[in-house]
């Protein structure tokens, strides 16, 4: 049985997914998410959000692919929950890992995983506890990525001819006043 820390850190899937079974070794966040958070160094448990959009997916799927990591369909990726247990070694502002896209890197190392635990996530790190409502559930597109919508072959994943537009990044485009 894994000794999961009582501060965990909510990380969308399939990157939580990455880091306890991929070598996922940095997470990227904001210096304000870094410092409000109260982030420090320490071992924290890695919640699965809930939430895990289809062009999110399709990005981490493509980039993973990148570095021939093959990610489990959506639908097999827990979501709202406890995956494990990593440590936190350091915060940095550039790294040669392939996985650091700053603007703040958060280095992880001994990851652990275990078996699911139900649990409501927050932003920054948050005290958790296990939630009796149970894990999200799979959402219409995740039950069907990779079958027929996904190709010729229905039990391989979406190939991607150019990569998928990034889903995150700046939300708004800055406004310039002439």
């Amino acid at each position: 049985m894994v000794e999961l820390p009582a501060i965990a850190l909510s990380v969308r899937q399939p990157w939580a997914w990455a880091i306890l079974h991929a070598g996922k070794d940095i997470e990227n966040r904001s210096a304000y998410s870094v410092k409000a958070g109260g982030m420090v160094c320490g071992p924290i448990a890695v919640h699965a959000a809930s939430g895990m959009t289809r062009k999110e997916y399709d990005w981490a799927v493509w980039r993973m692919a990148q570095d021939g990591v093959s990610v489990p369909p959506p639908a097999d990726l827990p979501r709202a929950a406890i995956l494990g247990v990593v440590e936190v070694i350091d915060f940095v502002t550039s790294s040669d890992s392939p996985w650091f896209g700053g603007p703040v890197g958060l280095c992880l190392r001994n990851p652990v995983a275990c078996d699911p635990i139900p649990a409501k996530g927050a932003r920054g790190y948050f005290a958790w506890s296990p939630d009796a409502a149970g894990l999200a559930a799979p959402m219409p597109w995740m039950r069907r990525w990779g079958g027929a919508e996904g190709g010729l072959f229905g039990d391989l994943p979406a190939g991607f001819a150019q990569a998928p537009a990034k889903p995150f990044g700046r939300r708004h485009p800055r406004r310039v006043d002439k």
